[in-house]
């Protein structure tokens, strides 16, 4: 059996050592390559593979560490959206469960320092929402989702048609009571039938017959008539019989 065989001692060994997180300073990005001691990350560095990617890290550092930034925050929304879409929980909580995948990309390979600058970014960029308290940095994911956002802008169409409906029963509300305010003022202003200032009021005549004083239909046409009668003295001599002429 040889040396770096997988069931020897030495390999089982190491396997149980790299099993789980490691020191952070002692992993290198570039390389994805994590070390055990101080001495393992060295010889690393001195190593040919190694210098070849610092080779290609110094041609463009700036895109390398943009690229490493991009995937660190888009794979740690990822697990604030599966994990902790609704709720409010501490930043350090939500980064044990990130570093947790012993593959992720570390914090030291991005453009923030530390892990309290890394929140304000998010903060900034209206990713989540951040609250600085005296038991620490505190984070609620803002989903933005397609699928939510649809669902927000019917929400807020039923609540606008609602307040549109509410409004309409208060304008017709208002017009009713306008209507009995104008009927209850015209039954007021209206005289009653027995006022004695109405001119118009019926009332009877003298002898009580409960007639009411305008003539009537032939009274009326008399005193309407435009041809009226001749004098009454013409009238009695018309009518008075004549004597015969004298002999």
């Amino acid at each position: 059996m040889g040396k770096n065989e997988f069931l020897t001692p030495k390999a089982i060994a190491n396997r149980i050592k790299a099993k789980g997180l490691q020191k952070l300073r002692w992993y290198c990005q570039m390389c994805q390559k994590q070390c055990r001691d101080e001495n393992g990350f060295k010889c690393h560095c001195m190593s040919e593979g190694h210098q070849r990617q610092m080779q290609v890290f110094g041609q463009n550092p700036d895109r390398i560490v943009g690229g490493f930034s991009e995937e660190f925050e888009r794979a740690f929304l990822d697990l604030m959206r599966r994990s902790h879409r609704f709720s409010r929980v501490a930043a350090t909580v939500v980064y044990n469960e990130y570093i947790a995948d012993r593959h992720h990309v570390h914090m030291n390979s991005t453009q923030w320092a530390t892990l309290t600058e890394f929140v304000k970014h998010l903060g900034r960029t209206g990713q989540c929402k951040v609250e600085d308290t005296p038991k620490g940095w505190f984070i609620t994911y803002v989903d933005r989702d397609s699928e939510t956002l649809f669902k927000d802008r019917l929400k807020a169409k039923r609540h606008k048609a609602d307040l549109a409906d509410e409004e309409r029963q208060e304008r017709a509300i208002a017009h009713q009571i306008e209507r009995a305010a104008a009927v209850s003022v015209a039954v007021a202003e209206t005289p009653l039938a027995s006022d004695p200032n109405n001119p118009t009021a019926s009332h009877t005549d003298g002898a009580g017959s409960g007639t009411t004083g305008n003539p009537p239909a032939e009274r009326s046409h008399f005193y309407s008539n435009p041809n009226p009668p001749r004098s009454l003295p013409n009238l009695v001599m018309r009518l008075r019989p004549q004597s015969p002429p004298p002999n």
